[in-house]
């Protein structure tokens, strides 16, 4: 079963409107209570003054122990409070000693006490009773009867049957839910139009987004973006920057590597045909041949490391390497064609930690110092020194070749660009910049000066430590 996420409108409408709905639930509750004892109030104010009513009309009988009292109320006395004929009123009224004198005298008695603080200036309590099957609110008050020949207490009890108060709590209610509703709809369409407006940012990006060719990555250009959605739409721009970067290196990797190994094959091809023809000797055909091939085998191994270092470039943070052991590394690959052109070659490293893959420090070092070594005369000098001042690696590659033209250098480390020292296939120091720019640092080529002339080239690569960077 798969999981479908719920939209941002549904979230923002259920987290604003599901706190709604339940406080207007509440409040409905809390003032419906506060209508209904509100209601009681004012009926229970009623059964008090037909009680005080019942006990005015009280009198006593007899003196001393002999007292009683003499009931003169009828029932009938009780109709003036009757509101309508849906209600029903009910009264008792007991002596001095407890004894029924007058009223219903199946009308439950009184069990119960005065409350320390009644809402009333008289001994009167209320509670909830059933008579005769029916639910009743019920007054009692404790009146005093006296004479000139006798005193007491007389307990007066006043009953009356709930359907006027039902009946008008049914109406509050009513009133209630509805004044409610009509509050909670003009709440809804107030949240249902705010959402559908702070959501329309998102539905137009989406639109914008779904319209666009698959081909075009271009940033999303929205000025008119709420504040939220401005660190969403930086990220995406800076991945569709990526994207485009990606892609137009591969572009570029494809079309270069069309372009320069079309000559290679070309000329093998025109190779393989000359010697079916017998123009060359089959020995002399075979090392053109072989060189051919192997100018096209390093000219692929270098679009590779080219490509290679892209994808580093995309993998993020790269281990901390010590460069000293694979510089030296690198020279001892080297060291049958250093001295098969009889170099004065010079070393001396120290202990330099980057942050960095080691195919990509040992692809560094060796195209600089190939390159160093293939342009030195025979019998030249040529020197490797890695340095670091604490904060920096810097690694200089000392020939003494013929150096480079000023106006050539800014286009050296471009792919496929020559200089005047020539041959190559112009993707060495292309590499080395790829790889420099990825570690963070610099890389320069300065002539060496001496006698007013140029007595080499120093290579220069500055690349921060591992503690350092970023710093």
């Amino acid at each position: 079963m798969s999981f479908v996420p719920r939209s941002l409108r549904s979230q923002l409408l259920i987290g604003i409107l599901a706190p709604l709905l339940i406080g207007i639930g509440i409040n409905t509750v809390s003032l419906y209570g506060q209508a209904l004892r509100a209601a009681n109030t004012a009926y229970d104010r009623t059964l008090l003054a037909s009680a005080k009513s019942i006990g005015e009309q009280l009198e006593v009988e007899g003196a001393g122990d002999a007292a009683h009292v003499r009931p003169t109320v009828p029932y009938s006395a009780l109709e003036a409070f009757e509101a309508d004929n849906r209600s029903r009123m009910y009264f008792k009224v007991s002596g001095f000693k407890g004894e029924m004198v007058s009223g219903f005298e199946d009308l439950p008695a009184w069990r119960g006490k005065l409350p320390d603080k009644g809402p009333y200036a008289a001994l009167v309590d209320f509670y909830d009773d059933r008579y005769r099957g029916q639910p009743v609110r019920v007054a009692v008050l404790l009146q005093p009867v006296a004479s000139t020949e006798g005193r007491g207490m007389s307990t007066i009890q006043v009953a009356e049957t709930l359907e006027l108060r039902q009946t008008l709590a049914r109406r509050l209610l009513v009133d209630t839910l509805w004044r409610q509703a009509a509050l909670l709809v003009v709440l809804v369409g107030a949240v249902l139009w705010v959402v559908q407006r702070a959501t329309r940012p998102v539905r137009s990006l989406s639109a914008q987004l779904r319209e666009r060719a698959e081909s075009d990555l271009a940033p999303i250009a929205a000025p008119d973006a709420p504040q939220e959605l401005q660190p969403l739409l930086d990220a995406f721009n800076q991945v569709m920057a990526r994207l485009a970067h990606l892609l137009e290196h591969q572009k570029r990797f494809v079309r270069d590597t069309a372009h320069q190994l079309r000559t290679p094959l070309a000329v093998l091809k025109t190779q393989v045909q000359s010697a079916l023809r017998g123009d060359v000797e089959p020995v002399i055909a075979l090392q053109e041949m072989g060189h051919t091939v192997e100018r096209a085998t390093q000219l692929a191994n270098q679009m590779l490391a080219l490509a290679k270092v892209e994808q580093l470039r995309q993998q993020g943070d790269a281990p901390v390497v010590d460069w000293a052991p694979v510089a030296r590394a690198v020279a001892l690959d080297l060291g049958a064609l250093i001295a098969e052109r009889a170099l004065d070659f010079e070393i001396a490293t120290v202990s330099a930690p980057v942050r960095a893959h080691e195919w990509a420090l040992r692809e560094l070092t060796r195209n600089l110092l190939h390159n160093a070594v293939k342009h030195c005369p025979e019998g030249g000098t040529l020197a490797m020194r890695l340095v670091s001042d604490g904060r920096t690696a810097a690694l200089t590659i000392a020939d003494s070749g013929p150096g480079f033209a000023p106006e050539l250098r800014a286009r050296l480390f471009q792919p496929f660009a020559t200089g005047e020292r020539g041959g190559g296939s112009g993707l060495g120091l292309a590499i080395c910049g790829e790889i420099v720019s990825t570690l963070g640092g610099t890389i320069s080529l300065d002539d060496r000066i001496a006698g007013g002339r140029v007595a080499g080239l120093d290579a220069t690569v500055r690349v921060p430590l591992a503690d350092n960077r970023g710093t």
